[in-house]
């Protein structure tokens, strides 16, 4: 058989082939190793993905109100799965008074405008309406204590995080490029070295081509590739929120509509076992106290299936 090598493209942020075929090769049942013992990688049906997440945020949110605290959260794409978080906060009565909820990211045009909060497919829209919304109004907090990015406030949503004392939870889930919120590898904004870039904060940034086709499948964007209709700008938390939050969650479970098709299986190798670079941003959460949870499908083996063919 004829060998044939060749380079990566050179629009693929992270070109290590080394490192990729290594990635590549991981077996799943050695997914969940990994050096860093804080760092803890969980493999779990599909099934489960979704409500250990809508679990994990209902437990911390019962726990403030019941200690009578304050609970600040990141909170990433706001998927149908909050409205059951808003189901058992309404079904147990449980005050939400104290509760702080920050928006990872949001849209803006190519001059970096962030969209309106009333935009119909704008993230922190669907944050309201999937979940802030669906809490009986007599729970849900003031509503100045869910907070997206605007124009007015990008400058100032650190320090919000600050004042409060940081977050107390930050969920994520890594990008076709390893983005984590949308600090993406090949956008200049993020374009520093490694401490640099730990260091940064919130931003306008450039989308990715790759992160511009994964959203153009998202159902807000019509499921069907139009990658004219995904803004080309996002504002977005940096690294810095991230591992000054004070414990992390991050899920790897995207497929296309239930099937073993894809994009997140490769990248999810990288993140939990590439170098810790800002080519693969999510890769910095290996350093960090954190609890990664990976679904069948994604910790499936990487090999060709014939029978599905090009």
């Amino acid at each position: 058989m004829s060998e044939f090598l060749y380079e990566p493209s050179e629009y693929v942020p992270f070109r290590d082939k080394k490192v990729i075929e290594k990635c590549r090769s991981i077996k799943k049942e050695r997914l969940a190793d990994h050096p860093n013992p804080n760092f803890r990688i969980h493999i779990v049906r599909d099934c489960e993905v979704e409500w250990i997440w809508v679990t994990d945020i209902f437990r911390r949110i019962y726990r403030a109100a019941e200690k009578n605290e304050k609970l600040v959260m990141i909170l990433p794409n706001p998927v149908p799965s909050y409205r059951n978080v808003a189901r058992l906060i309404n079904a147990c009565g449980i005050n939400c008074r104290q509760v702080y909820a920050f928006a990872m990211d949001e849209y803006a045009d190519q001059n970096g405008n962030i969209a309106p909060e009333d935009w119909p497919f704008g993230l922190v829209r669907a944050m309201l309406d999937n979940f802030y919304y669906r809490i009986d109004e007599k729970l849900r907090p003031p509503r100045d204590n869910l907070v997206g990015f605007t124009n007015e406030n990008l400058k100032d949503y650190d320090r919000m995080l600050e004042d409060l004392g940081h977050a107390d939870i930050c969920y994520s889930g890594p990008g076709w490029t390893g983005h984590l919120a949308f600090v993406e590898p090949d956008a200049p904004e993020f374009d520093v070295p490694l401490e640099e870039w730990k260091k940064m904060g919130s931003r306008i940034v450039t989308l990715s081509p790759y992160s511009l086709a994964q959203n153009s499948l998202h159902g807000s964007f019509g499921k069907s590739g139009d990658l004219s209709a995904v803004p080309p700008k996002a504002a977005t938390i940096g690294p810095a929120q991230v591992i000054n939050a004070k414990a992390r969650i991050d899920t790897h479970a995207l497929s296309v509509h239930g099937t073993t098709t894809a994009w997140q299986r490769m990248i999810s190798r990288l993140v939990l076992h590439g170098p810790i670079t800002p080519k693969i941003p999510e890769s910095i959460l290996q350093t960090l106290d954190a609890d990664v949870y990976v679904s069948e499908t994604i910790a499936q083996d990487i090999v060709p299936d014939w029978e599905k063919g090009y």
